[in-house]
């Protein structure tokens, strides 16, 4: 991943609670599609790629969520992520995760954790 000290991923206040963040990182080959998902005062992260296909997961930018606001959602082919720690827990992918991102919340920011 690109060297982080001095740059977070985005602010926390960024993301609406319960919603979820789409952020491009990185450039050239080092660039990441990375997706940021928020609940509350935490933050968690996950490479935008789905596992069954490798599509990434929003239809819009940062359009993750279910219609329920429970779930990551991948608009290929509707399979439902659990927000907390990325399995699948409904579709063709199911069983299967996410590739989590570690990041951390500090200052209002989230920042990746080495």
């Amino acid at each position: 991943m690109p060297d982080t000290i001095a740059s977070p991923l985005c602010r926390l206040a960024d993301i609406a609670d319960g919603q979820a963040k789409g952020i491009n990182w990185g450039s050239g080959s080092a660039r990441e599609e990375i997706l940021v998902a928020r609940r509350g005062d935490r933050a968690f992260a996950y490479h935008n790629r789905c596992p069954h296909v490798g599509t990434t997961l929003d239809w819009t930018p940062d359009r993750f969520m279910s219609a329920d606001g429970r779930h990551l959602q991948c608009a290929t082919h509707g399979a439902l992520f659990r927000v907390e720690d990325g399995l699948c827990i409904h579709g063709p992918c199911a069983g299967r995760s996410l590739t989590p991102v570690r990041v951390r919340v500090g200052d209002g920011a989230v920042h990746l954790d080495d």
